[in-house]
């Protein structure tokens, strides 16, 4: 059943809205007499503390955590709450394939609150808040949603004075619509040639040294960039990418594929590109 995103600035009042969400699907459940299993999925259900967002080794374990969790639970009888920060545009692209294998639907709820109402309510909080530094490094990262990609839609944007969430809405988009097909870039398939894992190593290389060449003769903003033996393009960012960041970005794509799906090989290299425009733009 659906994936539920949740998103927004730490101590936006994400997690109260996430609650909302909960108990109106219950009770929307109830009525229907549905049989679906709700899990609300946070950190401190995964036993999280806020000081691991001080540290970018322990932050990535939450993440991971949040991911493994979404994994397990997630299923055509099971709608799953993923009330994390979620504020990384690649790590909701991640949680969109997770929903996208298993043909069911996902929406992106945004906790919208301003700056200045975000401190004052994680002052309140005192000990039981983020550290001001902290804080304030989270929300210089924070990658608002947008409703035009396809991993933050459909989106809904709760205002921090609405009085409730759009229920009905919620109700439609992730009960109600009917689930997508998986792509290509998600769908598991039995494993087909014995050199898959290698085959996944050099294409996704191939596809890094390719942007790193195609950077070194056009420079950074030039046309998008034609690579091997694939159909689209890398489009070219407007800013130089390092190698280490390619490098990263082709680590957790080997890794989440590896673990979780099996591709096409002969799509391997558009797949990895598809990933790169989504983390590289």
């Amino acid at each position: 059943m659906p994936l539920i995103i949740m998103t927004g600035y730490p101590s936006s009042g994400k997690s109260k809205r996430a609650l909302e969400v909960q108990k109106y699907l219950t009770e929307r459940l109830a009525e229907e007499n549905k049989p679906m299993r709700i899990h609300l999925v946070n950190d401190e259900s995964l036993h999280i503390p806020k000081n691991a967002y001080k540290d970018a080794r322990e932050e990535k374990k939450a993440r991971g955590a949040m991911m493994s969790a979404v994994e397990r639970l997630l299923s055509k009888d099971d709608i799953v709450i993923a009330d994390g920060l979620n504020y990384i545009k690649g790590f909701r692209y991640q949680l969109y394939c997770v929903a996208r294998a298993l043909s069911t639907p996902h929406c992106v709820i945004h906790a919208a609150t301003p700056l200045a109402l975000v401190k004052e309510w994680n002052g309140l909080l005192g000990d039981q808040g983020y550290e001001e530094q902290v804080l304030d490094e989270l929300i210089t990262r924070y990658e608002e949603p947008e409703g035009r990609n396809r991993w933050d839609s459909p989106l809904f944007t709760v205002i921090y004075d609405d009085e409730c969430i759009p229920g009905e809405k919620i109700w439609d988009a992730v009960v109600l619509r009917k689930p997508p097909p998986p792509n290509l870039s998600t769908v598991s398939k039995p494993v087909s040639a014995t050199n898959y894992v290698y085959e996944l190593d050099r294409v996704t290389l191939e596809v890094i040294n390719a942007v790193v060449e195609g950077q070194r003769e056009y420079g950074p903003g030039g046309l998008p960039m034609v690579m091997p033996n694939a159909t689209q393009k890398v489009i070219n960012p407007s800013r130089s990418v390092t190698l280490s960041e390619l490098r990263r970005l082709r680590k957790q794509f080997v890794s989440i594929n590896k673990v979780r799906t099996t591709l096409d090989t002969s799509r391997l290299a558009d797949m990895f590109i598809d990933y790169l425009n989504t983390n590289l733009s």
